[in-house]
């Protein structure tokens, strides 16, 4: 029952549906690299293929099939109308030329059953081009149903006694073009296919390196947001015993102000125990600042990169997130330099400027490998730059989402010299300033 549903659904229900051939993709293979004003008309070679091949199986019965007048014209001309059919009909035509072919083995001359030459021609070509048209399952189907027909016209007919017997040779060479039709299907399916696959995975890499650089964000920030609310419950804890005799209603607000930090500390450690790694370890050190961009441009020297580093405006206190994530772009700017520009000069301009920072990291093209002379892979406060993660894209997709969590612009694109450069503005309202 499932093979008979199988082959309702492929040659019998909609079979007289309207399927025009479309237009060859002329953006690959040869005809990509004819002229503009000719390509435009290279995506109808199929068609003009088909009419061909229907033109010859025109010549080959009008010659062959011992009639010049109206009949031999109708004669030669219904295998070829079967043949152009398969240009908007291909499922019909295969019906078509398979039920037309006791009427024109009867009609001809040639000595042939059950096929006339210009039959046995017209149904090879229909049963090549509905098997591109379709899946490979419909070519097994119409051989088979061919095959079923040739049977019975053969040997259970009882017609055609002393004529020359054609099935063979047609089923023959129908299954050799028929199988290397449905090879050529089955390969072009699984191309599509693993090109399909291909830009998922891409689509999930890239969602996993985001979401990746979303937790490592948030680990951090964690131990900003931490050490200020720990800074603010002991504050609030000692506040009273600054003041001789405070009130009850001040010790009140300052223990209730102590019970909101502690709260807030408590879920902060829920939140990041969600987005926490298995083997994530908390730093011992505080979060690296713009302070640390010294030892940050010492450490990357001693790794074999020459760097500039420069400082304008005034320099004053940001809001310590600010300065942390200030602080890794540069880190994962100048991790890129070493990873794929190696021997490539770079300069570091960090601007102060009214309303925010301005970052700026630009390379020179590579020169070739250098051996560092320390490790470049070391802690994030001492040494180069985190471990990478796997995935395309890291470092840029972590700045870019540093630059955006705090609504910030940022640029990452070669320059004309053939180096690259990253660009970023963190806005910082003038109330956020630290004084």
């Amino acid at each position: 029952m499932k093979a008979l549903g199988g082959l309702r659904a492929d040659l019998l229900d909609d079979a007289n549906a309207y399927r025009p051939l479309p237009r060859m993709n002329v953006e690959r293979g040869l005809t990509r690299f004819l002229p503009e004003r000719i390509r435009i008309y290279a995506g109808l070679l199929p068609h003009a293929l088909v009419i061909g091949l229907a033109v010859i199986v025109f010549g080959i019965g009008y010659t062959t099939g011992g009639h010049y007048g109206l009949r031999g014209l109708l004669f030669a001309g219904f295998p070829a109308a079967t043949v152009l059919l398969t240009l908007v009909r291909p499922v019909f035509a295969f019906w078509v030329s398979l039920v037309s072919t006791p009427f024109l083995a009867y009609v001809g001359f040639s000595g042939m059953w059950p096929w006339e030459p210009n039959s046995l021609a017209g149904h090879l070509v229909v049963l090549t081009i509905v098997a591109l048209r379709t899946r490979p399952r419909t070519a097994a189907w119409m051989w088979l149903i061919t095959a079923g027909y040739a049977f019975f016209a053969s040997f259970l007919f009882g017609v055609g006694v002393g004529l020359t017997n054609d099935a063979p040779q047609l089923l023959f060479f129908s299954a050799l073009i028929l199988l290397v039709v449905t090879v050529r299907q089955v390969r072009r399916e699984a191309a599509a296919e693993v090109t399909a696959q291909q830009s998922v995975t891409a689509v999930e890499r890239s969602k996993r390196t985001l979401l990746e650089e979303r937790t490592t964000i948030a680990r951090e920030l964690h131990d900003v947001v931490a050490h200020h609310m720990s800074v603010v419950a002991i504050q609030a804890e000692a506040a009273p015993y600054r003041v001789e005799n405070p009130p009850p209603e001040l010790e009140q607000a300052f223990a209730t102000i102590r019970e909101n930090a502690v709260a807030a500390l408590t879920e902060l450690r829920r939140v990041l125990g969600v987005v926490r790694a298995e083997d994530y370890e908390a730093p011992d050190a505080p979060q690296p600042t713009l302070a640390d961009l010294d030892g940050l441009v010492g450490n990357v020297r001693e790794a074999g990169l020459d760097v500039e580093l420069t400082v304008t405006g005034q320099v004053r206190e940001l809001p310590q997130g600010v300065e942390l994530s200030a602080y890794r772009i540069v880190q994962e700017a100048l991790s890129n330099v070493l990873r794929h520009a190696p021997g490539a000069g770079a300069k570091v301009e960090v601007s102060h400027v009214l309303g925010g920072i301005g970052l700026r990291i630009v390379n020179g093209p590579a020169r070739g490998l250098v051996k560092p002379t320390r490790h470049p892979a070391t802690t994030p406060e001492g040494g180069l730059r985190r471990p990478p993660s796997m995935g395309a894209g890291h470092g840029i997709t972590g700045m870019r989402e540093r630059v955006a969590m705090l609504n910030g612009e940022m640029t990452a694109e070669p320059t004309d010299e053939g180096g690259y450069a990253v660009t970023a503005y963190i806005p910082v309202p003038r109330e956020e300033v630290v004084e």
